[in-house]
C-alpha cells in the first residue's frame, strides 16, 4: 500500500485557503521583525483627528498620494467639521475643496453620500463592521480595512494598496499574477491576526522610501534578504551598480542622464 501523504490545512471557515508551511510562516515573520525594526514610526500618514475625517481622506486618497491628500483635507475639515455638516451640503459644494485631487466630481459625491448614510443609518458615527463600511458610497475593503484598523484597532483585513501589491509579489508573499484579494487572503494567513493593520503601514512605508516602483533601493537589507522577485536585486546587478557608484566618486563624474527620444 501506498503511505498516506499529509494535505496542507485549509482555513474552509474563513475562505483564506491552504495554510502555509511552517518555513514559510517562519520566513514571513522573519520580514515582519525586520521591517520593525527599519520603521519603527510606521503608521497611517494621512492626517486625520477622527474617524469620519480617516474615512473621507481614504476616500479621497484614490488614485493621488497622502501628501496631496493632506494639502487639501484642512480647509475642508474646518468647512465641514461634522458629518451632518457634509450630509447637509451639496456635492458641488464639497467639491472646490477636493478639485487638486483629481477625479474631484466622483470624489465629492462620494463623501456627500457616505456622510449622508452615516448621519440617516448610524446616528452620525462611523460603523465599526465591515459590512457596513461596504454599504457607504465611495467604500471598497481597502477604505474599510483602512478605518478599521487605524480609527478602531479591529483587524478584519490587510490593506492592498500599490506598495503592498508591489512589495508581496517582489518578496515572494504572493505570485507575480496574484490578484489585490488573492494578495490580501494570502498576507491573512502569513502574518498573525493581531498585526495585520501593522503589516500594512510597514509595507506601504518600505516601498515608499525603499522598495520603490522605480529607481528601487534594492541594496536594503530587507530587499537584499527578502526581495526575491525584484529583477533589480540580483546580486551580479548589485555589485555592478556599486561598482558604478565607487567608479563616479572616484572620478567625480556626475550619473549619466537618459538620452531624450531624437537627440543623439
Amino acid at each position: 500500500m501506498a503511505p498516506r501523504t499529509r494535505s496542507k490545512r485549509s482555513n474552509t471557515s474563513t475562505g483564506l485557503g491552504a495554510e502555509p508551511g511552517k518555513a514559510e510562516r517562519a520566513r514571513a515573520l522573519r520580514l515582519l521583525a525586520a521591517l520593525d525594526r527599519a520603521y519603527p514610526d510606521a503608521h497611517c500618514e494621512l492626517n486625520y483627528s477622527s474617524p469620519h475625517e480617516l474615512l473621507i481622506a481614504t476616500i479621497l486618497s484614490a488614485q493621488t498620494t497622502d501628501v496631496n491628500v493632506n494639502k487639501a483635507t484642512p480647509a475642508l475639515f474646518a468647512r465641514f467639521p461634522t458629518p451632518a455638516d457634509y450630509a447637509r451640503a451639496t456635492p458641488a459644494e464639497i467639491e472646490p475643496y477636493v478639485r487638486s485631487l483629481g477625479f474631484f466630481r466622483n470624489k465629492a459625491r462620494a463623501v456627500h453620500e457616505s456622510m449622508q448614510a452615516i448621519v440617516e443609518r448610524h446616528g452620525g458615527e462611523v460603523p465599526r463592521t465591515m459590512e457596513e463600511l461596504l454599504r457607504l458610497r465611495g467604500v471598497a475593503r481597502k477604505t474599510a480595512n483602512v478605518v478599521l484598523g487605524n480609527a478602531f484597532g479591529v483587524n478584519e483585513g490587510v490593506v492592498v494598496d500599490t506598495h503592498v501589491e508591489r512589495l508581496s509579489r517582489r518578496m515572494g508573499l504572493a505570485g507575480p499574477k496574484d490578484s489585490v484579494a488573492a494578495i490580501e487572503r494570502r498576507l491573512m494567513v502569513l502574518f498573525p491576526r493581531a498585526r495585520w493593520c501593522d503589516l500594512s503601514h510597514l509595507l506601504i512605508f518600505h516601498g515608499r522610501r525603499a522598495c520603490k516602483a522605480r529607481g528601487a533601493t534594492c541594496e536594503h537589507p530587507i530587499c537584499a534578504e527578502f526581495g526575491v522577485a525584484c529583477e533589480n536585486r540580483s546580486p551580479a546587478k548589485v555589485e555592478a551598480r556599486r561598482g558604478q557608484k565607487s567608479a563616479r566618486a572616484a572620478s567625480g563624474a556626475k550619473k549619466p542622464g537618459k538620452t531624450r527620444r531624437g537627440a543623439t
